[in-house]
């Protein structure tokens, strides 16, 4: 098949699925796993250069409502009668299922890939199980506005699972706007910063330490930078992501866990 995949957690499905040499294209973003950085970029995920997408004469598109934004593709996609398939991922499960789906698209065994994902989380979950507290979190998505993700979400999972809670999850939403002054009040142990298409290096946390109440916080020396790419995008890396996380909440629990091995490309 020849496959086009228009978001990055989309082409990392593919890789562990196996089937990253079915893509003939992608979107400027995609940067994982590092066989597909030769491949045609066809513009950011958000304005994805149709023409020359049709161009590649693909047999199906993946592409996600995970992007806000994503929908403009998506009904140039049904415009033009490309084959195409809408992931709309917000769980680890939701995850899992993709997994499963976008194999029998592409004709391919995902079971095995599938398999070792579930297991990878038991063990996360088996080892949190064993942590004698549960400290609470605060995710920052964007510093201004300040966003932070809601009870339905990925990184509210992967934080219970890894023995922590988000102290948003009380707010039935996948994204929330708020202020400074909530999260103040909600005084949480750790401040993980994640900002979306924000590469580690240009993450300021001196912009959150000049926020008024900072330095009378909990978590005024508990502020981390968490990459990106495993906390953003949701694909199988978070697994990668959420470990790294347990290593930093309960390194008893979790240093002795090895990478998974369909996290190795």
């Amino acid at each position: 098949m020849r496959i086009i995949s228009i978001c990055p957690s989309n082409t990392e499905l593919l890789a562990f699925l196996g089937a990253e040499s079915m893509l003939v294209g992608i979107d400027d973003y995609s940067d994982w796993p590092e066989q597909i950085t030769h491949l045609p970029r066809l513009g950011p995920d958000l304005s994805i250069r149709m023409d020359e997408l049709e161009g590649l004469k693909p047999d199906l598109v993946l592409a996600s409502l995970s992007v806000p934004g994503m929908e403009k593709n998506v009904e140039e996609l049904k415009k033009r009668n490309i084959p195409h398939m809408i992931l709309n991922p917000q769980s680890l499960d939701d995850i899992g299922q993709d997994l499963l789906a976008v194999g029998e698209a592409c004709g391919v065994d995902a079971l095995v890939a599938y398999s070792a994902y579930v297991s990878a989380i038991d063990e996360i979950k088996e080892r949190s199980a064993n942590a004698e507290r549960r400290p609470s979190l605060y995710w920052e998505w964007w510093p201004k506005p300040i966003f932070t993700p809601g009870r339905i979400n990925w990184l509210t999972e992967i934080s219970q699972i890894t023995g922590a809670h988000n102290v948003f999850d009380d707010i039935d939403s996948a994204n929330i706007q708020t202020d400074w002054e909530d999260v103040l009040h909600r005084d949480p142990d750790y401040i993980l910063l994640a900002w979306v298409g924000i590469m580690t290096d240009k993450v300021k946390p001196a912009l959150v330490r000049k926020r008024p109440g900072y330095e009378s916080m909990k978590a005024a020396d508990n502020i981390h930078i968490m990459e990106e790419e495993l906390y953003c995008r949701p694909s199988p890396r978070l697994i990668e992501g959420a470990i790294k996380l347990g290593m930093l909440l309960h390194p008893e629990q979790f240093n002795s866990m090895e990478m998974p091995a369909f996290l190795k490309h």
